[in-house]
């Protein structure tokens, strides 16, 4: 543990002057050992009981590929996403009028929707340049409001010059 060691006595006197004799100084070793052992105890503990944060994956059940569904225009709801957190809704039937909108404002709108319709089909329409962050705060609000059924695609050239000009 520790340990105290006595000064070895030099054989040679000092030609100081003054009065009084020479301090004699202890050395002291302190043995490192033991709270070694207990900094790498606490470490493998702490390693062992730490639970991590598992990762987050975005599960999409996809149909199989040559697979078509027909929806009636009646039951799509068109979302298309820009860069910047611009966001514009209509329905399909009707694009002549798309209304902006937030992802805080998005749940209630599906909800209405989805309540008068029940064969409602989100079709989110994403711009190439806006981020994958957007895509994913859009398809959790949409599980927010309880809507299964939607659908990705990319936002055409003529879509987003379409909607730019509002």
């Amino acid at each position: 543990m520790g340990a105290v060691d006595t000064p070895e006595r030099s054989s040679k006197k000092s030609k100081k002057k003054g009065f009084g004799r020479p301090k004699r100084r202890l050395g002291i070793r302190i043995d490192m050992t033991p709270m070694v052992d207990v900094a790498f105890l606490l470490l493998i503990f702490f390693m062992v009981t730490t639970i991590f944060r598992t990762p987050q994956a975005l599960e999409i059940a996809l149909p199989p590929k040559d697979t078509v569904v027909p929806i009636r225009q009646q039951h799509l709801l068109d979302l298309r996403v820009l860069p910047t957190n611009r966001m514009f809704w209509n329905m399909a039937d009707d694009p002549a009028h798309p209304a902006p909108v937030t992802v805080a404002e998005l749940a209630p709108v599906i909800r209405s929707h989805a309540a008068t319709d029940a064969q409602l089909v989100v079709v989110i329409k994403i711009d190439k340049d806006a981020s994958f962050h957007d895509m994913v705060d859009v398809i959790d609000e949409l599980d927010l409001a309880r809507m299964t059924r939607f659908s990705l695609a990319p936002l055409t050239e003529e879509e987003r010059r379409e909607i730019e000009t509002l």
